[in-house]
């Protein structure tokens, strides 16, 4: 009897770990393509591996076009409630982005009640949500996890200006990867606080991963407050990822009447 028990909970274990490693986004991104021309491209990534099906069949896909006549101006969600702190990180060349992970406790997100912890960031030129049919020149992806397994991402999109402060902090970083793939290389120290967002207006709404395998129910907040970034940093960006694709970012997708919520704070008199 011990020894079924305890077969159960090893194969268990095995499960969860392979339904998150399955469900999660995927780290070598070299079997899949940007290139809407290409077999692996975007139209096909569901065909690619069976686990990757709901890239092409899920009703819940991101990311889409944020449409002012589709969304609910609400102003119940309340400010971002985020409790960001300094943790060691690394960068890695994913081969389609450029991914930096916090390898300790980065502090969490808190949406209604629950707490997802800070996981990692990445960037995709051009965005890949729009603002009525309005494509940005590049969008981070702040990723959070729940300790069961649900994701919570904060998108933040940038437009050509004045240059953002934390991608010149971690320029010389950049630049060390980009000629390489699949190296992590830790960076010191690195305070989420400083990939500045505004959290006082932002969208919401359910959808999913926006790479392979494209797992939904994703919960994602979109900060309506578009920040800015040099030509000159978008390039590093970009050309730090050494794939043969112009772009990283996933064409939109059907919305298939969601809800789509814009958190607007109430107007005191």
């Amino acid at each position: 009897m011990a020894a079924t028990k305890s077969l159960f909970i090893i194969s268990f274990l095995f499960l969860s770990s392979a339904f998150l490693a399955r469900s999660a986004e995927v780290d070598d991104e070299s079997e899949f393509s940007y290139d809407e021309k290409n077999e692996n491209g975007p139209a096909n990534w569901g065909k690619i591996y069976p686990e990757w099906n709901t890239c092409n069949t899920g009703k819940l896909q991101s990311p889409i076009d944020l449409l002012n006549k589709r969304v609910e101006v609400v102003s119940n969600l309340g400010k971002l409630r985020k409790h960001y702190k300094p943790s060691n990180a690394t960068l890695l060349n994913r081969g389609h982005d450029m991914m930096l992970r916090w390898e300790g406790g980065a502090g969490h997100l808190k949406i209604n009640g629950t707490k997802y912890q800070l996981k990692q960031c990445h960037w995709h030129t051009p965005s890949e949500h729009t603002i009525n049919g309005k494509r940005f020149n590049l969008e981070a992806h702040l990723v959070h996890e729940s300790d069961d397994g649900k994701t919570a991402v904060i998108g933040i999109m940038y437009k050509i200006g004045r240059p953002d402060f934390f991608l010149s902090m971690i320029e010389k970083d950049l630049k060390a990867l980009a000629n390489t793939k699949g190296i992590e290389r830790a960076i010191g120290t690195i305070d989420p606080n400083l990939i500045k967002m505004d959290g006082k207006k932002y969208y919401r709404y359910i959808g999913s991963l926006t790479v392979p395998p494209c797992t939904e129910d994703v919960v994602w907040t979109i900060d309506r407050k578009v920040k800015t970034i040099t030509k000159r940093q978008m390039k590093l960006i970009r050309e730090a990822v050494h794939d043969e694709s112009e772009t990283n970012a996933r064409p939109a997708q059907p919305v298939n009447r969601r809800p789509i919520k814009f958190y607007k704070p109430e107007e005191r008199p």
